[in-house]
């Protein structure tokens, strides 16, 4: 299953433009990657991956089938979603679906574009975003806590007890106007399941999307420079791109598009960045497979096990798991392939415990 990202924002800051430039893109992909399907509010598109064009050259893959991301239309939001304003329970429910949240910011000035609070101000926009999420996400938790208490009191429920102190943990934050994922940090690593268990709004790996004009493309602007500095305070991550830059280049040919970046002085299109930084924002990595009939991107998170890895491919993979074969992406570009590789001596055969690197090569042998 792809991973999810809310897309969310104020009216006109530029939200739609972006979405459909995914969409776009992901239609565009679909000539070249199999299996790519657009929702009405869902553009699922490939997880730029270049390594990935490498491999499939060198095994002479039929088939190039790369990681997924999915990116979830939230219809603008409005000062009182929390309590239903503007559909708010209906766009909430859909973002607790989700895996991250990305934050558009409006960070540039266009007189013809309206902005629903008169002004344009992206720390704004986000403090009436992030308000929402944090009222919704207060009023779930002090509702549940007068049961959990009364649970926890009586000493005979362990569980009640544990997500007692995690709900306390996050009302900290909340209570104080910061968000719930400011106090992950403290959650050990055996409640952590517990701890996503309380579906959190605010506790979702934030992205902050710094939506700019034509001209800033580049490099971004003042305003931008605003929203990435509070990304950092705000343990978030943050991406500068043009949503109406990228909306037209999803629609251009391959050798056309590569032209019209270089007249604006940018490498490669900002969805590119946003959605890289989407999914490391998410603690996954990449290995692959590759042969002749398909050269194949799988997402795992950062610290997965070699069986884990199986698993992704097939649960009786993992369960049957009996070693990997593996190696390094650069040690199979320099050497050809996975016969140069092995008799060069940089084909490893790695056990259940070891922790599989980004970029892996691998082939698992395993029991039926």
């Amino acid at each position: 299953m792809a991973l999810k990202v809310a897309i969310v924002g104020l009216p006109n800051v530029g939200k739609s433009t972006l979405f459909n430039a995914l969409t776009q893109t992901a239609a565009a992909q679909a000539a070249n990657y199999p299996f790519c399907t657009i929702e009405p509010n869902i553009g699922d598109v490939a997880v730029p991956e270049s390594r990935l064009e490498d491999l499939a050259k060198i095994a002479g893959s039929k088939e190039i089938i790369p990681a997924r991301i999915n990116f979830v239309d939230v219809a603008g939001l409005v000062r009182g979603a929390s309590k239903g304003e503007g559909l708010g329970n209906q766009f909430l429910a859909t973002i607790r679906d989700c895996d991250a949240v990305a934050f558009v910011a409006r960070c540039f000035i266009d007189t013809e574009v309206t902005h629903v609070e008169g002004r344009v101000d992206p720390l704004d926009d986000l403090d009436i975003i992030e308000t929402e999420l944090m009222l919704a996400d207060l009023e779930s938790l002090e509702k549940r806590l007068p049961n959990l208490e009364k649970k926890a009191k009586t000493g005979g429920d362990k569980e009640a007890g544990v997500t007692l102190a995690l709900v306390n943990l996050a009302l900290a934050e909340l209570r104080e106007g910061r968000p719930a994922r400011l106090a992950h940090a403290k959650v050990s690593k055996e409640d952590d399941k517990a701890w996503w268990m309380l579906q959190l709004l605010t506790a979702l790996p934030a992205l902050y999307v710094c939506n700019v004009d034509e001209d800033s493309a580049a490099t971004g602007n003042a305003l931008s420079k605003l929203v990435q500095e509070r990304a950092t305070r705000d343990h978030a991550k943050s991406v500068v791109i043009s949503a109406k830059i990228d909306s037209e280049i999803a629609l251009l040919a391959p050798t056309e598009r590569a032209e019209f970046l270089e007249t604006l002085g940018i490498e490669e299109p900002g969805l590119n960045s946003l959605i890289r930084e989407a999914y490391a924002l998410l603690g996954m990595q990449t290995y692959f497979t590759v042969g002749p009939k398909e050269a194949r991107a799988w997402t795992i998170p950062v610290g997965a096990t070699a069986p884990q890895a199986a698993g992704v491919i097939h649960t009786d993979f993992e369960k049957g798991f009996i070693r990997a074969e593996t190696i390094a992406f650069p040690d199979y570009v320099a050497l050809k392939g996975e016969t140069g590789a092995r008799d060069a001596g940089k084909l490893r055969a790695e056990g259940k415990t070891y922790v599989v690197k980004d970029g892996d090569v691998m082939n698992f042998l395993f029991n039926n």
